[in-house]
């Protein structure tokens, strides 16, 4: 039913949505994912096999980064070997170099080998610099004959 305002006209009911609570609400969600998005990425990402894993593809390239007994580092380049090897260089040369590999072919595989006297931490601030350094996910090579 209409309202009736003075003079005898006739109003029409308004029907339109009044969306100001609506953008508050919106505004109060955004601030709130603002917030916590960043606490939830966090972390370094490693991609676990959930079967056998599979050999890396032989015919290519792959970015071989290690840590030793020492502490030091170490970088290789090429097929995939069995032993540590490669140049020993700071851990900021490496970030740089596996940058600049990695922009000319994002697919390259990169795999770290740790040494088991190695502390986890130190391994796990290495997978992090590769990670700011543009490798999607990263190996980490074992030895399946020790246990």
């Amino acid at each position: 039913m209409a309202a009736v305002v003075k003079g005898g006209k006739r109003k029409k009911p308004m029907a339109e949505i009044n969306v100001v609570p609506y953008i508050d609400v919106m505004l109060v969600l955004l601030v709130i994912f603002m917030i916590t998005a960043p606490m939830l990425t966090q972390g370094v990402k490693v991609e676990l096999p959930k079967a056998a894993a599979k050999p890396v593809d032989a015919k290519k390239d792959v970015i071989n980064v290690g840590v030793k007994k020492d502490g030091s580092y170490w970088l290789d380049v090429g097929k995939e070997s069995a032993e540590a090897g490669g140049t020993q260089m700071p851990l900021t040369d490496i970030k740089q170099k596996v940058a600049i590999l990695l922009n000319a072919d994002p697919t390259t595989p990169v795999l770290v080998r740790g040494d088991r006297a190695v502390e986890y931490g130190v391994v796990v601030t290495l997978m992090a610099e590769l990670q700011q350094a543009g490798a999607k996910s990263v190996g980490l090579v074992t030895d399946p004959n020790s246990q």
